[in-house]
């Protein structure tokens, strides 16, 4: 831990509990040059208004009454855009993680406090800002030969956890050791004279700014800098091919707008973890299948879609025949066994664009984009059949089920095309079970 750091930072410290606001602040204002204590964020906003040319960083606690971190933060970045934030919370659902995104956190100390981890994230949530401090104070021009200010350049530059890269214009400069680390490179000279772009390593995946992107723009500088901080996300492979997620800040010296320091912070765990939050969120515990709220948020995307470019859209509901008598006769457990294999069965059975739902207790519905009612009856009789021949881990026990299947009409409403559906699957029950109506 680089101790010099910390005592030429001032804090402003917000926390709403007692015990913890009084017992940290005494220990940071052991550390730090100067500690701005606030009890809650809107207390917290007020102090920074005031001292905003004195306050280096902020660290804060989320839930609190008047105001809540976030919220603070959100209007401080508002004032100066290029302020850490240190977020403390025991707090770490999917909304949390996004809007922490979104606000540009720095980095976060989870509860209860480890004293030397918020240490740890008040000189990594400041390194990028002291280097360009320390830019600043030395007028460097990356075009100078003197050997002395590059040093300390690069010195910074290798001290930090997160992957810099320096660039004049277009062109990358300079690069600090954990970039060389990370792709395996061994003599940064050869990397620059083989004419290869940072881009290049980008991979190609929905939701990540990929090398496709960037060649389309005039400037890939300028493209990263006015993207919204929370779309600055690239996955790039390392020297060993492990993919990691890397959240991109931009920044350019006072006095030379032609050159720039990209930092790049590896947020693979907070994106893991904002994936796995996602993922429950919109999935069936028990069979993996998409939830009623993951329907209902891309169905009504479907059904525009499907009326705004005339392209054909499909239902399929079906119902497991005489689901009671397996949970009586065999068991609860039984029954949830039975559930999963069959949502085994619908998986290999779609499509991979195909929208597969646990509707509720026994029922499931299958959404089919670009697929007309001759080609759905033939996806739910395969099923159909695929359920009567499984054999499942009770091999004394045979399952069937229902269908019903309608596509999307012209005068369709939202609310008709599944009535439609549910009223088809009611005649396959009501005429002997074990079939497709459409």
């Amino acid at each position: 831990m680089n101790k010099e750091i910390l005592k030429d930072i001032c804090v402003l410290y917000v926390e709403d509990e007692n015990d913890v606001r009084e017992f940290t602040a005494k220990l940071l204002d052991s550390l730090l040059k100067k500690v701005y204590v606030a009890q809650d964020g809107l207390e917290g906003l007020k102090i920074f208004e005031e001292n905003k040319n004195d306050i280096d960083l902020i660290i804060s606690d989320i839930n609190m009454p008047k105001m809540d971190g976030l919220t603070m933060c959100e209007a401080i970045k508002k004032i100066n855009t290029e302020i850490p934030l240190v977020i403390t919370s025991a707090h770490n659902d999917t909304n949390f993680l996004r809007r922490s995104i979104e606000i540009g956190v720095t980095t976060y100390a989870m509860k209860p406090i480890d004293l030397y981890q918020l240490m740890e994230s008040i000189i990594k949530a400041m390194e990028p800002t002291i280097l360009k401090k320390k830019l600043i104070e030395l007028n460097l021009s990356l075009e100078s030969k003197i050997e002395q200010e590059i040093n300390k350049i690069k010195s910074i530059l290798d001290a930090q956890d997160n992957i810099i890269i320096v660039t004049n214009k277009e062109e990358i400069t300079n690069v600090n050791k954990k970039f060389l680390d990370f792709f395996g490179i061994d003599d940064f000279n050869k990397f620059i004279k083989s004419k290869k772009d940072i881009f290049n390593f980008f991979k190609e995946e929905f939701g990540f700014i990929s090398k496709e992107q960037i060649s389309k723009q005039e400037s890939w500088i300028k493209y990263i800098k006015e993207l919204d901080e929370i779309d600055r996300i690239v996955k790039i492979k390392d020297a060993l091919a492990e993919e990691k997620i890397f959240a991109i800040n931009v920044d350019y010296y006072e006095n030379k707008e032609d050159y720039y320091v990209f930092s790049l912070t590896d947020i693979t765990k907070l994106k893991e973890k904002s994936n796995l939050f996602e993922y429950q969120a919109s999935h069936d515990k028990l069979t993996g299948l998409f939830n009623r709220n993951k329907f209902d948020e891309v169905y009504s995307k479907e059904v525009k879609r499907s009326k705004r470019y005339n392209n054909e859209l499909s239902m399929i509901i079906f119902d497991i025949d005489d689901f009671k008598m397996v949970n009586d006769n065999y068991s609860h457990q039984i029954g949830d066994d039975v559930l999963k294999e069959i949502a085994k069965i619908i998986q290999n059975g779609v499509r991979e664009q195909d929208i597969n739902v646990r509707w509720g207790g026994e029922e499931f519905l299958i959404l089919l984009p670009q697929t007309n009612l001759e080609g759905a009856v033939i996806v739910a009789s395969k099923i159909r059949i695929a359920i009567k021949e499984h054999l499942f881990s009770n091999k004394d026990l045979r399952i069937t089920a229902s269908f019903g299947v309608s596509q999307l009409l012209s005068e369709d409403t939202e609310t008709t095309f599944i009535s439609r559906g549910d009223n088809l699957l009611y005649e396959a029950k009501k005429t002997g079970k074990d079939k497709v109506i459409s």
